[in-house]
């Protein structure tokens, strides 16, 4: 059976997801993961590169590398788009293809929002943004009992298709009662 885990980033796990995902000018999960943000993504061609780069997004305290089996296979996060208002937005990346599909996103993600809800003892919501292009984030969303709580029609351009930005939402109430 596969044991997923969520645990702080170290500098062991940071180079199997540099290996992972970081290697390819253009890696398979970057045209799931926003792939109409096209600058926000940089290939490093070492390992040395990708930890100048990328380490304080991947060891601030509102990241977590998901562990399959002991071994790390993506990462998640946490974002405040409005800290004095209390709105955190999560989000997920599984950076090996042949895991996609299989349930480890999902189960990830409700790992993440229990922790979540835990930490943050005073929010009552967490949601989760993604666009109408990438069904496996939503339908993953709605297996969590999350609701879908807004859809801006065609403003994610890419490749020459207009899609949707779909966001959802759950209440700790809600996420409670799930879990009973």
């Amino acid at each position: 059976m596969n044991k997923v885990e969520l645990v702080r980033f170290n500098k062991d796990y940071l180079k199997k997801i540099w290996e992972l995902g970081f290697k390819e000018e253009r890696p398979e999960w970057k045209n799931w993961d926003g792939p109409y943000f096209d600058d926000d993504y940089k290939k490093c061609e070492s390992f040395e590169s990708f930890l100048e780069l990328e380490s304080n997004f991947f060891l601030h305290d509102n990241r977590r590398c998901i562990l399959l089996n002991s071994e790390p296979v993506g990462m998640l996060s946490r974002v405040w788009e409005d800290k004095k208002t209390r709105w955190l937005e999560i989000g997920i990346t599984i950076y090996r293809t042949d895991l996609w599909g299989k349930g480890i996103g999902t189960k990830a993600l409700s790992l993440w929002i229990n922790d979540t809800f835990k930490e943050f003892d005073f929010l009552e919501h967490i949601g989760l943004t993604t666009w109408s292009g990438n069904i496996r984030m939503m339908k993953s969303a709605e297996k969590l009992g999350m609701k879908k709580e807004a859809q801006i029609r065609k403003v994610r351009y890419h490749k020459g298709i207009y899609y949707d930005s779909v966001s959802y939402g759950i209440l700790r109430e809600e996420w409670k009662n799930k879990l009973t």
